[in-house]
């Protein structure tokens, strides 16, 4: 449909004689297409727009925003029986299915919608599973949590964020958010992620950070050997304790060895919305500047 626009991810056309089938017939066989009836002088229209827009610009895969001005494509508006102004009404598969008259709260709008799109948690929580499934923990983690921010008491998005925090081996939050879901919802997702995380907390438990631990504890003032055990930890996923102790090598002394390089490191290699990843990178600028 080359005569549509793109305005902030909305697709937005205004609508003539010309057009009018291929949008309101056809284009709403595929996507619904909300048409705003509107005329330069009608102030409440421009109050309404705005509105419009941001919610188009939201469900820019589902929905069309279609804009009617009245005085020039008054043929069209005649079509419609159009009284008053702003006039908005829902088309789907080339018929009118719901409208309004006036200017509406944008809550009351977005319920109205919600009808006849599709929830975005949906969309976000069908994409996490798909990169769950390919092994992409990190894009499935920014789309669980994204669920999540919309539905904080969303189950299934919980537990695909705590299988993705195991995987990226961020035990301290999955157990953290594990210890969150009430017992009505532990279902068999919950014992499976329960024994991951003991799993990867046994296999973390390796000889080589034993005998580190052992000989910090004894020689509690040799810095490389806090560097080496930090190496260690970072390997079997215990990032915050790596971090933690590395910052520690810092406060003594800043410029140590490669300390504070392998912890920039460690900090960068930390998945985007990660708690640990903001709170290191604070703590170790502040000692920088």
């Amino acid at each position: 449909m080359d005569n549509l626009v793109a305005n902030n991810a909305a697709t937005i056309v205004d609508i003539t004689v010309e057009n009018f089938q291929q949008v309101i017939l056809e284009a709403s066989q595929e996507k619904l297409v909300l048409i705003d009836f509107w005329a330069d002088w009608c102030e409440p229209c421009k109050d309404l727009l705005p509105i419009l827009e941001k919610i188009a610009g939201e469900y820019a895969q589902h929905l069309i925003l279609a804009k009617v001005d009245c005085e020039t494509q008054q043929e069209v508006a005649g079509q419609f029986g159009i009284r008053s102004l702003p006039t908005v009404m829902v088309v789907q598969n080339g018929q009118p299915v719901d409208g309004f008259a006036g200017v509406q709260p944008e809550a009351q709008i977005r319920e109205m919608l919600a009808k006849y799109l599709p929830n975005p948690e949906d969309d976000f929580l069908a994409a996490a599973g798909q990169a769950i499934q390919k092994g992409d923990y990190v894009e499935g983690l920014s789309n669980a949590k994204q669920v999540l921010e919309m539905s904080p008491d969303n189950i299934n998005a919980k537990y695909m964020v705590i299988d993705c925090y195991i995987e990226t081996g961020s035990l301290t939050q999955a157990k953290a958010l594990l210890e969150e879901i009430k017992l009505v919802d532990q279902d068999a997702r919950y014992n499976t992620l329960n024994g991951k995380i003991e799993l990867a907390e046994q296999a973390a438990d390796t000889p080589e950070i034993r005998q580190l631990q052992a000989s910090v504890s004894a020689n509690p003032d040799d810095l490389q050997l806090k560097v080496d055990l930090a190496v260690q930890l970072h390997q079997a996923n215990k990032s915050e304790e790596a971090l933690s102790l590395l910052l520690s090598v810092l406060k003594k002394e800043l410029g140590f060895g490669d300390a504070r390089k392998i912890m920039l490191d460690m900090i960068n290699a930390l998945t985007d919305g990660d708690a640990l990843k903001s709170e290191y990178r604070r703590k170790v600028y502040s000692l920088l500047y």
